[in-house]
């Protein structure tokens, strides 16, 4: 067997640049243990960046419809993802416990037991999304009134809220179905589940939101039903993908059973990452509740320069996650060094990247953030949070690689220690301090989030030259 791979892919490091790019858009049965890491990191992250590149694609292209809306309609959204990042804070942090739990097993070589951790993770996932399905179908009005939501959003919005969240069970399955394909290395099915799922979001969004002929125009309604149907297919087109077999993993009838040791791994394993996105997204919504203080365009301008910043910041995760993927089986084939080495090369790739991008949002955040918005206002606010962003950006592409490092180690914990001290205990009294009791406004909120967040960055990266992380057991 290994003889009959060898020969099908003898050396993808002696290939032209051209010939491994398509080779990691196709995918590959490389062993990213063994192979020239220059070539496992491309062969990992080119579909890893493609995949968040589509996602990133379809936040701005729904944000640009919504935002012909107007302001209230931009700021429901904004508000209604301030729970949404709850729940993501769970997906994201369960699919940490699931890449770095599949990665290791692949890297000790037991495909059987990574299918079984596979099924788990599914079971947890739809478990998990249940209580806020509850909540948003019929609290919709009450969660969005929490948020300080104006009359348009609590009459008319709310019903993007019950969409969004009541379906929310096909965003974690989304997430961790791909997070065990990014695990097991293969990361072009990840890819080619995300781009099914979000051309079609991409598609439907106008139709719905609009109309076109005899379909009506649902307005909000229509962008969170186009993301539900989008998506809704990508989930199934990953759970036939599982079923016939990707590359490196493949689940099996006889893996479909309740094996609670392994559940209590993952749930071990994901409390951490759980802990570390909680911490994370809920200082999110501390900011965003100081911002609908100052109004609906503090609001919309924010959520616009966020989705601007995600549309740049998603590529730059891709490669993040090519790290977690390395560090994880590498450790798991007994290689601390390579996966160390792995970390400074990605790391050094994307903050040339990120630096890039913040010179292009020093000089064009007005023209950026003009694509989808004429309100002055709002407009202005964006504008000023894009100009900031571009300060913090060169430290940004460092720490996002290092902290995917702990988590594709399985040490979920140190980001979460690191993450209560610095958005919590600073971020969140730093940005009502600046914001509402010295008066700066919107800008207090995004000079906070920019010393919060460098200063993390500097830390975490501190941190990970110790090298504790190498120890760590899942």
């Amino acid at each position: 067997m290994e003889q009959d791979q060898t020969n099908s892919e003898p050396s993808a490091q002696d290939l032209s640049i051209w010939r491994r790019l398509i080779l990691a858009i196709k995918g590959t049965e490389a062993d990213y243990t063994t192979i020239d890491l220059k070539t496992a990191i491309l062969l990992l992250a080119v579909p890893m960046i493609l995949e968040l590149v589509m996602e990133s694609t379809f936040a701005v292209v729904d944000i640009y419809f919504v935002g012909k809306l107007g302001p209230s309609a931009v700021a429901t959204v904004g508000l209604t993802e301030t729970y949404l990042y709850l729940l993501y804070s769970i997906a994201m942090g369960l699919s940490m416990a699931v890449t770095a739990i599949i990665a290791r097993r692949i890297g000790e070589k037991k495909k059987e037991e990574a299918a079984l951790s596979a099924v788990q993770a599914i079971v947890l996932s739809i478990l998990i999304s249940l209580p806020f399905a509850i909540a948003g179908i019929f609290f919709s009005k009450e969660l969005l009134g929490l948020m300080g939501a104006d009359g348009w959003s609590l009459n008319e919005g709310y019903r993007y809220t019950q969409w969004m969240l009541g379906g929310n069970g096909i965003i974690v399955l989304l997430f961790v179905i791909n997070a065990i394909f990014r695990g097991a290395g293969d990361a072009a099915i990840a890819m080619r589940v995300l781009w099914i799922a979000n051309a079609c979001n991409i598609v439907l969004d106008p139709l719905l939101i609009f109309g076109w002929g005899p379909i009506p125009a649902f307005g909000i309604e229509g962008a969170a039903m186009a993301t539900n149907i989008g998506r809704g297919i990508g989930v199934a087109t990953q759970v036939w993908l599982l079923a016939k077999g990707g590359k490196h993993i493949k689940v099996l009838a006889s893996h479909l059973i309740w094996d609670a040791k392994i559940i209590l791994n993952i749930i071990k394993t994901s409390l951490g990452g759980v802990g570390q996105m909680i911490v994370a997204m809920t200082s999110w919504i501390f900011l965003m509740r100081i911002l609908s203080d100052i109004g609906s365009e503090a609001v919309a301008g924010a959520t616009i320069a966020l989705r601007i910043a995600l549309f740049t910041l998603m590529p730059a995760w891709g490669l993040s996650n090519a790290a977690a993927t390395l560090v994880g089986q590498n450790l798991g084939a007994g290689n601390p060094d390579r996966a160390e080495s792995s970390v400074w090369k990605i790391g050094f790739y994307n903050m040339i990247f990120l630096v890039a991008v913040s010179v292009v949002y020093f000089f064009f955040n007005k023209t950026l953030v003009g694509i989808f918005t004429d309100d002055a206002k709002v407009l202005e606010v964006g504008a000023d949070w894009l100009r900031i962003f571009s300060y913090a950006y060169f430290v940004y592409g460092w720490w996002m690689v290092a902290v995917q490092a702990f988590n594709g180690a399985g040490d979920t914990k140190t980001p979460t220690k690191i993450n209560l001290v610095f958005f919590w205990l600073i971020q969140i009294p730093l940005a009502y301090l600046l914001a509402l009791y010295l008066g700066w406004g919107h800008s207090g909120v995004f000079w906070a989030v920019f010393f919060s967040e460098t200063s993390v960055g500097l830390f975490t990266l501190w941190l990970f030259k110790q090298g504790r992380w190498k120890t760590v057991n899942v």
